[in-house]
């Protein structure tokens, strides 16, 4: 484990063209700290008081600097003996979250999401033949497996639809463009989190999966044999028919709570006139 205990050699703030908080220069300052000396998760950031020399700054604005650091995942302070500031490693599962968080609000619809998935989820197929591996084969093979059948109730029922997203995050892992894979990745569990698509996974309406199963199983098939073009058609397709049936599924839901509304309104008024 490496710890710096000096930041010295780094170059000087740049002046922004726009004013900005104390906090923010600081927090970039560490953050190039970071990337130019290699720290890894467990590495020690210098002291608090060698920060506050180091950007003539006050105690209370070094801290705040920390804690927005710590907020982004990128550190924890421990606190006692042996404490101080620590390189962490942000996981895939928080980064989705925080920008989930950003996202919470913007009315976002299943069409918004297919949008994307139509673009990359072909690019992170093709990219993905060079490096997957029959270890990959077979573990798309057992999730295929899982809703090759119609499920026995509502609890299978919602295993299945979500290992049908899960079947997409395998073959992006094989992918070697990480920004690619990961915003595949956080589209998969949009779907699976969006609440539209949860009311819609679990109404128990029959799922036709025979054709999204064969470009799943074609998919494979020309993934084995280096065939990116095909590889890229066969998915392509195989997203606009994803897309056209969650757009269905969601109509029928709609229509479905449209319909209940009316009758309830219905008997509403039948009971004021008795």
């Amino acid at each position: 484990m490496t710890s710096i205990n000096t930041i010295a050699d780094l170059p000087d703030l740049a002046a922004p063209a726009a004013k900005r908080k104390r906090t923010d220069e600081i927090v970039d300052a560490i953050k190039r700290m970071i990337v130019e000396h290699g720290l890894e998760p467990g590495d020690r950031l210098p002291q608090e008081r060698e920060l506050m020399a180091q950007f003539e700054a006050g105690k209370s604005t070094v801290r705040e600097a920390l804690k927005g650091l710590e907020v982004q995942g990128l550190i924890r302070v421990r606190t006692g003996p042996g404490g101080g500031a620590f390189i962490e490693r942000m996981s895939e599962g928080r980064a989705m979250s925080l920008l989930s968080n950003f996202l919470f609000a913007k009315d976002l619809s299943i069409a918004n999401i297919y949008a994307m998935r139509k673009v990359l989820e072909p690019l992170v197929a093709a990219d993905a033949v060079e490096l997957i591996d029959e270890t990959g084969f077979q573990r798309l093979g057992e999730i295929i497996a899982i809703y090759d059948h119609e499920p026995a109730d509502a609890q299978e029922r919602w295993h299945q639809r979500m290992a049908e997203l899960d079947f997409h995050g395998v073959v992006a892992e094989y992918s070697s463009n990480p920004a690619l894979a990961f915003t595949c990745r956080f589209l998969q569990r949009l779907l699976k989190d969006l609440t539209v698509c949860q009311d819609i996974y679990q109404q128990p309406e029959p799922v036709l999966r025979s054709s999204g199963i064969q470009h799943q199983r074609d998919l494979i098939a020309a993934m084995r044999r280096k065939d990116k073009q095909a590889v890229q058609a066969i998915m392509t397709e195989h997203m606009q028919e994803a897309e056209q049936h969650m757009l269905d599924l969601q109509a029928r839901l709609e229509d479905r709570f449209l319909e209940e509304t009316r009758h309830g309104a219905t008997r509403s008024r039948k009971a004021v006139a008795r």
